[in-house]
């Protein structure tokens, strides 16, 4: 018998994990949504089972949120208490140290079991319109055990979010998760909304090949929620910015002095950062 599932948030991600978990597992997922009309919309398309209260989220045996950050805190500060022990709620926030901080106290209270998960995956704009089973397809799941996390919560995840699609399950604490994502995920979505600032950006048509594309997809992204993402992981992220713009200035100050040997040797040092990273992870290329 497969569990009861509640998907809290149905827009692009949630939407998507709702219609993941209704097609390929076996379990009963109920979706809730602060617009209750888009509730109404996922049962009307098959993507849940039932439409999620208070009484369903008192029997449910897995809460996933996903919610805007700071919101997705607040939930389950109302939520958790209302929970069976030994009941599990997975978030989907794309930082995780501020809130398995947040969380793991109010978790460990109330014998509810908590682990930290953001999905690599997603589309430039949201919206539960756009949602579809395999947007996870062939992504990575990472997982971030706390101390609210039981022994065997990780591999029985890592089944279920395998069973959703995810190709790769990542697991590492919290620090390292918001370590890393400020560099692969935050610091891009940085540079990719401060690239089309250009005043000559809008006059693009004719003048690119696909490092244009690759530069500016993610500037069209929710400024409220990366607000909130840049802010719950800064001090990680200004670290980052700050590489960047050292790294940047160099390359700028050798064009501005004249000097090709320099700028020569900056490029070359980027040329060879890369044929390492790639050296490294064979079977992963980045591009």
């Amino acid at each position: 018998m497969g569990m009861l599932i509640v998907v809290a948030g149905l827009g692009l991600e949630g939407g998507s994990m709702a219609k993941a978990l209704k097609k390929y597992t076996d379990n009963t997922v109920y979706g809730w949504n602060r617009t209750a009309s888009v509730a109404q919309w996922a049962l009307a398309d098959g993507a849940i089972d039932g439409i999620a209260d208070d009484s369903v989220l008192a029997q449910c045996d897995l809460l996933i949120p996903v919610l805007y950050p700071e919101a997705t805190i607040d939930y389950l500060r109302r939520v958790i208490p209302l929970m069976k022990r030994g009941a599990q709620v997975v978030d989907l926030v794309g930082v995780k140290a501020a809130v398995v901080d947040a969380v793991v106290p109010l978790a460990l209270e109330h014998g509810v079991r908590f682990t930290g998960g953001h999905p690599m995956a997603g589309l430039a704009k949201a919206g539960y319109e756009r949602s579809f089973p395999d947007l996870y397809k062939g992504a990575s799941m990472i997982l971030v055990p706390t101390a609210a996390t039981a022994a065997w919560d990780i591999e029985a995840l890592s089944a279920l979010f395998t069973q959703a699609g995810f190709h790769r399950i990542k697991v590492c604490d919290p620090r390292t998760h918001d370590r890393m994502i400020a560099h692969t995920s935050q610091l891009a979505h940085v540079v990719s909304n401060a690239y089309v600032k250009s005043p000559v950006s809008a006059r693009y048509v004719g003048f690119t090949g696909g490092s244009y594309k690759d530069m500016t997809r993610i500037a069209c992204l929710n400024e409220k929620v990366w607000t909130e993402l840049f802010f719950l992981n800064r001090d990680p992220l200004l670290t980052e910015m700050d590489q960047l713009i050292s790294n940047i200035s160099q390359a700028r100050d050798a064009l501005a002095a004249g000097d090709r040997a320099l700028l020569e040797e900056v490029l070359r040092q980027g040329r060879e950062a890369k044929e390492h990273i790639d050296a490294l992870n064979p079977d992963q290329p980045s591009e």
